[in-house]
């Protein structure tokens, strides 16, 4: 009887050993696939402001990272530091490392990047309301402890010249995009906290109150915010809520089918 007990026990044990390595032979089929951007609000230590909702590609470094963030928080590269937190203000780490890529920190959609900094770019243009003594350009320029000497000096901000590269290239870089995308082409359309949306590019360009280039894009489908127009400025024509303006890198062009979403899926 105990000889048999244990044939039937190696027999299970055998069986299990097999089932294990099958499973293991079968998730080696099985990728993870994950996106090439991330989703993040921002913050900083300057104000309560917060700055809503940005999309940042993961394969940037945190030096390129700060380089975005000084335009939009008016903090420099050179001295901010960036704190990660969750969606419900859990502190997850700080992005030290300027040569690491954005991807590899520990960073999902949803999440807040709090930039601490001086904010001396800023504050030289914050004069609240207090009197200004005001100085000629050339006296200003001899004095060593002014605002824009210690810019200067510690080469930051508009004074930081590979800084202003990277800005300038940004710039260059939306601007291609924009140039290239041309009017009455089918695009497919991806932007943050939204499903894909395609429709038909309407107007490449400048919008009058918004900075840099912008794409109109006509839905099809009501999934727009507007009908071609901002702020009373009409640089399209479609019917309310069709209308839409995104940024060059939001807007894929192709042979996109017109879609047909059933909206009834949808509170």
């Amino acid at each position: 009887m105990r000889h048999v007990i244990i044939v039937k026990l190696n027999s299970k044990f055998l069986v299990d050993k097999y089932n294990f390595r099958e499973k293991i032979a079968q998730m080696a089929d099985y990728k993870v696939v994950t996106s090439d951007f991330v989703n993040v609000h921002i913050s900083t230590s300057k104000d309560d402001i917060l700055f809503g909702e940005k999309r940042f590609p993961k394969d940037i470094t945190i030096s390129d990272l700060k380089a975005k963030l000084e335009l939009m928080t008016g903090g420099s590269c050179n001295t901010m530091q960036i704190e990660a937190y969750t969606n419900d203000n859990k502190f997850v780490c700080k992005l030290e490392d300027d040569n690491a890529l954005l991807g590899s920190y520990p960073l999902d959609g949803g999440m807040r990047l709090h930039v601490i900094d001086q904010f001396q770019i800023r504050n030289e243009l914050d004069c609240g309301d207090e009197p200004k003594f005001e100085l000629s350009q050339e006296e200003y320029s001899k004095k060593s402890d002014s605002v824009r000497a210690f810019l200067l000096k510690n080469k930051m901000g508009k004074y930081n010249e590979e800084n202003q590269r990277k800005k300038e290239l940004l710039e260059e870089e939306e601007r291609r995009l924009a140039e290239s995308t041309v009017v009455g082409t089918r695009c497919k359309v991806t932007v943050s906290n939204a499903p894909r949306r395609l429709g038909t590019v309407m107007y490449s360009g400048l919008v009058e109150g918004l900075p840099g280039y912008w794409i109109g894009v006509k839905y099809d489908e009501p999934l727009g915010k507007n009908d071609g127009s901002v702020k009373g400025k009409q640089y399209f024509e479609c019917p309310d809520k069709y209308g839409a303006f995104v940024k060059p890198h939001n807007v894929l062009c192709g042979d996109f089918p017109i879609d047909d979403y059933d909206l009834n899926e949808e509170i």
